[in-house]
């Protein structure tokens, strides 16, 4: 075809613990074409290549379905992509990041359309992956949540042996590897102002590993208006009132991971705890909205919603879904070994397969 008019992309994937990396993939791939076609595979055929799936389909399906850039998502996907699967969906070619993706038996999952010049990829998002959040939620043993939060309180109080980099944080987002940059949120921000008429509505919390409790109450919350802006607290305050070692993701990969979310049109980074006057004002906020989750006092026990509740601007929403940041944890610390062991079969797959690649390019050159 001449141009992108009419292009339909494929892409493929389990999106498992659906993260920015995963919305930064999906982004480039529609930026390919027209319409952007998302293929999912069921717990089973995960189970079979790769080890269990933290989420389960249904949940995987929606969080799929709630990325800005997905025109359509197809249930049940084949691990291996084909081209009748291509050709069913009426795809040109199907795109994928730049790293290995094989079976059980250690086959690359694209070898067909890659033969078949169907296959374009994009550069997967450096210092992310599924595996490195599972990695950050191993390390949460009940030793390491009662540092976490002796640590948090000393930098708190100001200990004079903490250098400026030592700043209350959860111990895990600060090994992060992602380097965040003005045009990465540029890329995933929407950019459009609210109109005048617009009813602006305001969210605000930690959003910390992205998921579909989180998806359905921002649902929600758009429905009461025309316009969502979700505040998101920073990393000490999240600490503050969530305590041990939350968040798990930095402010910066949060800010990504709700920025790509088709229900938000605007994320303040580093906002207030609590929702002051001014803020409203400066946001001209109709209506301020929270879930059914417990609501902690601020630092000096006031209550965060105080504001919105004088001024008749606030709503408590039931989103309908009982998910939290919790539950995902304790998702991957009941099942520990079967995820240490699906890590480090992985990696394991991973390394063989390079070291092959690697061969073969000098082979090649000594040819």
């Amino acid at each position: 075809m001449d141009s992108k008019e009419g292009v339909r992309v494929w892409c493929d994937g389990c999106y498992d613990m659906m993260h920015f990396g995963h919305a930064n993939s999906l982004r480039q791939a529609k930026a390919l074409g027209q319409k952007l076609i998302v293929g999912v595979h069921t717990d089973a055929e995960i189970t079979k290549h790769k080890g269990p799936p933290v989420f389960t389909e249904q949940e995987r399906y929606k969080m799929v379905r709630g990325i800005k850039w997905v025109d359509e998502v197809i249930e049940n996907a084949p691990y291996v992509t084909t081209l009748d699967t291509l050709d069913e969906y009426n795809c040109d070619f199907c795109v994928h990041g730049d790293d290995l993706t094989m079976t059980a038996d250690g086959v690359d999952t694209y070898h067909m359309v890659k033969t078949a010049k169907r296959y374009r990829e994009v550069p997967r998002t450096a210092g992310i992956s599924t595996t490195d959040l599972v990695g950050r939620m191993l390390l949460m043993t009940r030793n390491h949540f009662r540092q976490g939060t002796q640590e948090y309180l000393i930098e708190k109080e100001g200990s004079s042996t903490m250098g400026q980099d030592a700043k209350a944080r959860s111990p895990w987002t600060g090994c992060s590897q992602f380097l965040p940059t003005t045009q990465k949120i540029i890329q995933f921000s929407d950019g459009k102002a609210p109109a005048e008429t617009d009813r602006i509505v305001y969210v605000a919390g930690a959003f910390d590993l992205f998921h579909v409790g989180h998806l359905e109450f921002l649902e929600k919350a758009k429905q009461m208006g025309d316009y969502l802006i979700v505040g998101l607290h920073t990393d000490p305050v999240v600490n503050q009132y969530k305590g041990s070692n939350y968040p798990i993701m930095n402010l910066h990969e949060r800010t990504l991971s709700v920025l790509a979310c088709k229900y938000v049109n605007e994320v303040v980074i580093g906002a207030p705890y609590s929702v002051t006057k001014d803020l409203m004002d400066h946001f001209k906020v109709s209506i301020v909205c929270h879930g059914k989750t417990p609501i902690s006092n601020d630092v000096d026990s006031s209550d965060p919603y105080a504001i919105p509740k004088i001024m008749g601007k606030f709503e408590i929403l039931d989103s309908g879904s009982d998910m939290t940041t919790e539950q995902i944890v304790e998702r991957i610390i009941r099942h520990r070994l079967e995820y240490e062991n699906r890590n480090k079969r992985k990696e394991k797959k991973e390394l063989e397969a390079y070291e092959a690649f690697q061969k073969a390019k000098e082979a090649e050159k000594a040819g």
